[in-house]
């Protein structure tokens, strides 16, 4: 490692380099191998005239030699980086984390490179100490941070705001991925049905399953509060028919519309990050965090078996373990447990529906209905993070 390689590694002459520069290249090799060439390194940094400090080559060769020994944590390096002046901060005391240099979009990659330019300037212009910031001086560190609270928040000369068009490109790049990810999993389920007989409507089951349902939406409290935010029906009027009320209330289990109505919320309640999750918010957030593939294993699973099988959480989630018809990996008991909890949300709601029976038997009716209501949630643009 010498000095042509820093130059390699930045993009820029020895005498433009930074601490961040240097910092970096350091990194991308062996700490060994960084810890041999720190000597000559400096040499050839004050003989392109660029010598850097005292107090940064102290503190490479503190964090070098830390992590070689292993003593050194991730969060070392990442604040010895950021001590350098001019590297973002990985997490910001608002929360704004940047995305990791591979995964970086345009957008991300452009506010990166100009937050970066702007801390160079500040830099030169004396605004930033780094040496300050490699001794630990907690001032310079919060001076630090603020600036680029600052610069993330405010908006840029042609009025774009950094730190939001970065989440907005993220959340763009989350739902394209999840968009994708639901089209894969509908092809895969119609490809399963189309081998399957069509089961008939039990229409008996049906009408009596929504008489059910119809109060239990406009009664209060769990479960109906949960399935009305599952339909996303909220206070208005519900479907005159039953099939399409039912249908509409099943899909919504496997892919909620809405939130639960925070009419009862207070301001402190809101802001209580620590508080716990009351049984509906824990529900719908269980159905919130299943993934398509153990939804198709598991609705593909059943449809194959029919009525009378067994559709506990416990028997679900060895189904979807045992499935041929997903690429998953739930060889520890923990995975299996974390499923069997993600539906234990699940068949409660199922049984209100007359899905299951009271022993988590399946019905007809849902033998008939669950294919159908996985189609329409995967058919519909209307399901939360869409």
């Amino acid at each position: 490692m010498d000095l042509d390689f820093i130059c390699v590694h930045a993009g820029r002459p020895a005498s433009e380099l930074t601490r961040r520069d240097v910092a970096r290249a350091l990194l991308s090799v062996p700490s060994g191998v960084a810890l041999v060439a720190l000597a000559d390194l400096r040499r050839a940094m004050l003989a392109a005239g660029n010598p850097l400090s005292a107090a940064f080559w102290e503190s490479a060769r503190t964090t070098l030699g830390a992590i070689e020994s292993g003593s050194a944590t991730i969060g070392d390096v990442q604040r010895w980086l950021e001590a350098t002046g001019t590297e973002p901060l990985l997490l910001t005391r608002s929360f704004f984390v940047w995305p990791e240099e591979d995964e970086r979009g345009p957008v991300a990659g452009e506010m990166f490179g100009r937050l970066v330019a702007h801390l160079e300037e500040l830099v030169a212009a004396g605004e930033i100490d780094p040496d300050a910031l490699a001794r630990g001086d907690e001032a310079a560190r919060k001076a630090y941070e603020d600036l680029q609270e600052e610069w993330l928040s405010g908006p840029l000369p042609d009025g774009r705001v950094p730190g939001l068009v970065v989440s907005d490109e993220q959340d763009e790049e989350l739902f394209a991925a999840w968009d994708e990810e639901e089209a894969f999993a509908l092809d895969e389920l119609r490809r399963i049905l189309a081998e399957l007989p069509d089961p008939v409507r039990p229409e008996a089951e049906l009408r009596a399953a929504c008489a059910r349902l119809r109060e239990v939406l406009t009664g209060p409290g769990y479960p109906g509060n949960v399935l009305r935010a599952c339909a996303g029906y909220g206070d208005g009027p519900l479907p005159a028919g039953d099939e399409e009320l039912w249908l509409a209330v099943a899909a919504g289990i496997a892919g909620p519309v809405s939130d639960l109505p925070e009419d009862d919320d207070t301001v402190d309640e809101f802001a209580d990050v620590e508080s716990e999750l009351s049984a509906e918010d824990s529900a719908l957030a269980s159905l919130c965090a299943i993934h398509h593939a153990d939804w198709l294993a598991a609705v593909a699973a059943l449809a194959r078996r029919g009525p009378g099988v067994l559709a506990s959480p416990e028997r679900i989630a060895r189904l979807i373990a045992e499935s041929d018809d997903i690429d998953v990996d739930m060889d520890e008991p923990e995975d299996l447990e974390a499923t069997e909890a993600l539906f234990g949300a699940v068949t409660p709601l199922w049984e209100s529906l007359g899905v299951v029976d009271r022993s988590g038997i399946l019905t007809p009716l849902g033998h008939w209905g669950l294919p159908r209501a996985l189609e329409r949630a995967w058919s519909s643009t209307d399901a939360l993070g869409d």
